[in-house]
């Protein structure tokens, strides 16, 4: 075989896997995007609840929250794997493409990466860290892990505990509004035309409406005094520290 039908062939080979995973990839990366928007704003109502009724109330609206997305089923398969493969098809779609539609400097990637990143660590610290049954821990449980446990961390560590809950929902808000007119452009564009309002318009009013709700009531939380005994302060404070954002 020449070296010429050989490239040829490699090149057909690209061009027909780029043909059946680009179409693919672009279904499983927006088919997941609901889900994840379903989870986001149940789990950010009860923050945003505080504002309303203190801390104790924002624990309530969690386990009701927890109704959908900590059972075997919900969590698993409406929580963890829309989360999973949405950046993991977006990087597939990105290494097996030809040509890159979109830059990796592009507020969508950069917001999205950012935003995978930083909810691998939000879980790691809110549910694997807190679960370890080796002492100090000793596996704090569902009953025992409210908000109590976010407000400890806005009240020991104010600065670097705003900046990542607070960070963490400005990238989810601003990655939502820019997702949602790709989304948009590629299902709804033809049917119903451009997507309304300008992305300027559209990227304020979503960093408005999810993170001052959410501002304000961990706000209000962190002007309440901590409501655990001493021993599970501790507790807290040894799950926390296995993130390196609080080490020190």
């Amino acid at each position: 075989m020449s070296e010429d039908t050989a490239t040829g062939g490699g090149r057909s080979f690209l061009r027909r896997l780029t043909l059946i995973t680009q179409p693919a990839l672009t279904r499983i990366a927006h088919g997941s995007a609901p889900f994840i928007t379903t989870f986001v704003l149940i789990h950010l109502t009860a923050p945003a609840m505080a504002s309303l009724g203190s801390t104790s109330l924002a624990s309530q609206v969690m386990l009701l929250g927890r109704e959908y997305y900590q059972t075997s089923f919900g969590e698993t398969f409406l929580v963890l794997t829309p989360l999973v493969v949405h950046p993991l098809s977006a990087i597939l779609k990105r290494l097996l493409s030809p040509k890159v539609s979109r830059r990796l400097t592009s507020i969508l990637s950069l917001t999205g990466y950012t935003v995978a990143i930083s909810v691998a660590l939000h879980y790691f610290t809110h549910r694997v860290a807190p679960a370890d049954p080796s002492p100090p821990i000793y596996s704090v449980g569902p009953s025992e892990l409210d908000y109590e446990y976010v407000k400890y961390a806005l009240q020991e560590w104010p600065w670097r505990s705003w900046f990542a809950y607070i960070g963490l929902t400005a990238c989810i808000a601003w990655h939502a509004a820019e997702g949602m007119a790709v989304i948009w452009n590629t299902w709804l564009r033809p049917q119903l035309g451009g997507m309304p309002g300008t992305k300027r318009t559209r990227t304020i009013w979503a960093l408005i409406a999810g993170v001052l709700p959410v501002a304000t009531g961990m706000f209000c939380m962190w002007k309440e005094p901590l409501m655990v005994f001493a021993s599970h302060a501790d507790r807290f404070k040894a799950a926390f520290s296995k993130n390196p954002l609080y080490w020190y």
